[in-house]
């Protein structure tokens, strides 16, 4: 009997180490996603480029801007939370603050890709 509680107890332990695993990997398919928004921000200057007004195109291509900061932020977020909620066995999870400063270089790059869309 006891023999059988600790097979279900590495089992669990093997169970919390592929969900922190699997929170780096939705973390960075969060950051993709908000790359993406970036992108279609850019995007939206080529294709508008010669648009009247300029500014109703600069606001379009803000508003891809503005998701893209939320998605990074909502990101390290989420993922912290997940992460606080589970221990590591034998899986050693990126650190909050990692997690932390690449949201935050990427708001900087998305704020920074913002102005120098409305400076164009």
């Amino acid at each position: 009997m006891n023999d059988s509680n600790e097979m279900a107890k590495d089992r669990t332990d093997w169970a919390e180490d592929r969900t922190i695993l699997a929170n780096e990997r939705t973390f960075a398919g969060w950051m993709r996603t908000g790359m993406a928004s970036l992108a279609i921000a850019v995007g939206l200057k080529a294709v508008f480029g010669a648009f009247d007004p300029t500014w109703l195109a600069k606001a379009v291509a803000s508003v891809f801007v503005l998701i893209a900061i939320y998605i990074f932020w909502a990101a390290q977020q989420q993922s912290r939370r997940t992460l606080d909620r589970l221990s590591e066995h034998q899986a050693a999870s990126q650190p909050h603050s990692r997690m932390r400063n690449l949201a935050i270089a990427f708001i900087g790059g998305s704020i920074a890709t913002g102005a120098i869309l409305w400076t164009l």
